[in-house]
């Protein structure tokens, strides 16, 4: 089981005892767009998931931040059988509202790790962007420049973050993704690259990212898991 928690940033308190115009040669107010804090718990002990949100609300007092509490929110993923409650999160002696979905990075992340929702925005975004495709075959532009637009308007919605949720999507959800690219094509009258070809040259270009890092957690896996396998040859 996993738990979350986003919230939707932090600002550093202002000071009041200042007039408008008096900075004092004060620092600029730092800002914390939005931050995420995952936790795992084993056999029900979510001890390790509460001292991770105890320590970035320590953090943040530390620095003077302070949490937006009505911004944050908890979500638990599952996966059990045999779902038990769990204890509310308090920060603040305020309560958090625990979520089944929320946007982040402007993906729809669920707590059954479904991506239906997040399928249906992006096509929702993608068709109304085909409008401006079709008013600019309707000017006259030429094919290259009306490809040139799919791929910086149209496609570049279609595959945000998709090396984090097109793997694990449904047969019909990609089917409503790879129409958008079929309705693009018949707009340009080209071939296009399906999302399919484009899902797998971005984990391959990931994958070959994370492999030339050595401080990558995964890239020391691999690498023990490689030289392994040799000493079982040399054994062999």
């Amino acid at each position: 089981m996993g738990a979350s928690l986003e919230t939707g940033g932090a600002e550093t308190p202002r000071d009041t005892s200042r007039g408008p115009g008096e900075t004092g040669g004060a620092q600029p107010p730092l800002h914390i767009k939005e931050a995420v804090v995952i936790g795992r718990s084993t056999g029900g002990d979510e001890a390790a998931y509460r001292r991770e949100v105890a320590s970035l609300v320590s953090w943040c007092e530390d620095n003077n931040l302070t949490l937006n509490t009505d911004k944050t929110k908890e979500m638990i993923v599952d996966m059990r059988k045999r779902r038990r409650p769990h204890q509310s999160l308090f920060i603040q002696e305020l309560e958090m509202e625990r979520v089944s979905i929320f946007k982040y990075l402007g993906v729809h992340i669920s707590e059954d790790l479904t991506w239906t929702l997040n399928t249906t925005q992006l096509v929702k975004k993608a068709q109304r962007r085909l409008y401006f495709l079709r008013r600019l075959r309707k000017f006259g532009m030429s094919t290259k420049i009306l490809s040139n637009f799919y791929s910086c308007i149209v496609e570049s919605t279609l595959t945000s973050c998709i090396t984090a949720w097109y793997g694990s999507t449904t047969a019909m959800d990609c089917k409503r993704l790879q129409r958008v690219v079929k309705t693009a094509e018949k707009i340009i009258r080209t071939p296009l690259p399906s999302l399919q070809s484009s899902y797998h040259r971005r984990v391959q270009r990931r994958a070959a990212s994370i492999l030339k890092d050595t401080t990558h957690p995964p890239t020391r896996t691999v690498h023990t898991s490689a030289l392994r396998t040799e000493v079982q040859k040399c054994e062999i």
